[in-house]
């Protein structure tokens, strides 16, 4: 038996919205409920990722209880995943409470206001903002200025150029490919062209890292339902099986201190993931995969097997992964030009490609798709099939 994934919503995205995160997150809510043709009284379990914290403003404003109360859930199961295999975590988590019985549909949510929330005092993503101590890995890094995962994510991209020959304008083609997406995407935050000229003059942020390299910070909210197995297959759409999850870890829960820094955790979990289903990397149609950072594309890419280690540069230079390409990636423009939902999004657009609601953007026939959150150490991993 395999759970499924039977709706999908997106609130409207913005920057500086000024809307309460809750705002968005029940626009999304309804979105999903409609979507699968259910009703909030269907709901029986709630579950997101990372919880309620205050650690990054707008990061993660918005706790279980509170959505729950908001939206008036009667649930007999609830889960907050602040550890584990990155933002895909509490789909995982709900897939597993499905399949024991916990819950028969699960919502599971992210909701951010990281765009309005910024300020100049207080920036999004930085470690320990606001806070008078930081601990742990996080302590060797800050001292020196490695404030940012945009510091950590141009350590790993300079290691991997020095060693595989990838070019800036080979993540040039990443960023520049999912714009070309987002422009036919109406919910994308980035609306401009962009073109591998205005690529390479935007400014540096942590080489090679440029601007257009870095993710957008937003106001949104995702929800995505997963559903049990005999009570997926009457909904409005058809079902989306997950067919293979991973998790694996097989390193430190570092960013620096991996055996190969020109690896990370998703190269663990998606091995993991291959081990679970018949279907191998050949068999892809379309794909989801985190672009915190466009270094992470390539990396990705190698882990979910399409090439070999430093190949990916040359998949890229290909034109496989950008619109009309064999493995289309982020097909709604990802993170890098849809916005930042810290997967959600991604996992929203594998959902609406699955069932050919893509528009303009859609690609024929997709059937199977990979989905992959996280970078640096940590990894989520997951085949979601159309029957």
């Amino acid at each position: 038996m395999k759970a499924a994934i039977t709706g999908t919503g997106l609130s409207d995205l913005g920057r500086n919205t000024g809307r309460p995160a809750m705002a968005h997150l029940a626009q999304a809510a309804r979105r999903a409920l409609a979507a699968a043709g259910l009703d909030r009284n269907d709901i029986d379990g709630i579950c997101t990722y990372p919880g309620k914290t205050d650690g990054s403003p707008g990061q993660s404003p918005l706790g279980t209880g509170e959505v729950r109360a908001a939206l008036g859930l009667q649930t007999r199961w609830h889960c907050a995943v602040p550890d584990g295999p990155s933002q895909m975590a509490p789909i995982m988590v709900a897939a597993m409470a499905v399949l024991t019985g916990q819950a028969r549909h699960v919502l599971c949510f992210r909701a951010l206001t990281e765009s309005s929330s910024q300020s100049a005092g207080r920036r999004a993503s930085i470690p320990g903002a606001g806070s008078a101590r930081i601990g742990g890995w996080l302590s060797w890094l800050v001292p020196n200025n490695a404030m940012s995962a945009s510091n950590w994510a141009g350590w790993m991209a300079t290691r991997y150029c020095h060693e595989f020959g990838l070019t800036r304008e080979h993540l040039g083609m990443v960023a520049v490919g999912q714009r070309a997406f987002a422009l036919q995407n109406p919910a994308a935050v980035m609306r401009k062209p962009l073109g591998m000229d205005e690529y390479l003059a935007a400014r540096m942020i942590s080489s090679p890292l440029c601007l257009f390299d870095c993710d957008v910070p937003i106001d949104g909210a995702s929800v995505i339902i997963v559903s049990a197995p005999d009570a997926a297959r009457d909904r409005t759409r058809a079902p989306l099986w997950i067919e293979a999850m991973g998790a694996a870890l097989r390193g430190p829960e570092t960013w620096d201190q991996r055996a190969d820094l020109t690896t990370m955790g998703a190269h663990d979990a998606a091995a993991d993931m291959w081990l679970r289903t018949d279907f191998k990397p050949a068999d892809l149609d379309v794909l989801a995969l985190y672009d915190g950072f466009s270094i992470f594309v390539p990396l990705w890419l190698e882990a979910v097997g399409l090439c070999g280690h430093g190949e990916a540069k040359d998949l890229i230079a290909a034109g496989a992964i950008g619109p009309g390409g064999r493995y289309p990636v982020n097909t709604g423009g990802g993170q890098l030009s849809a916005g930042r939902l810290h997967g959600f999004g991604l996992i929203h657009e594998a959902c609406i490609q699955l069932w050919g609601e893509g528009g303009n953007r859609q690609v024929d026939g997709a059937r199977l798709a990979a989905c992959g959150t996280g970078g640096g150490f940590i990894a989520g991993s997951m085949l979601l099939l159309r029957d």
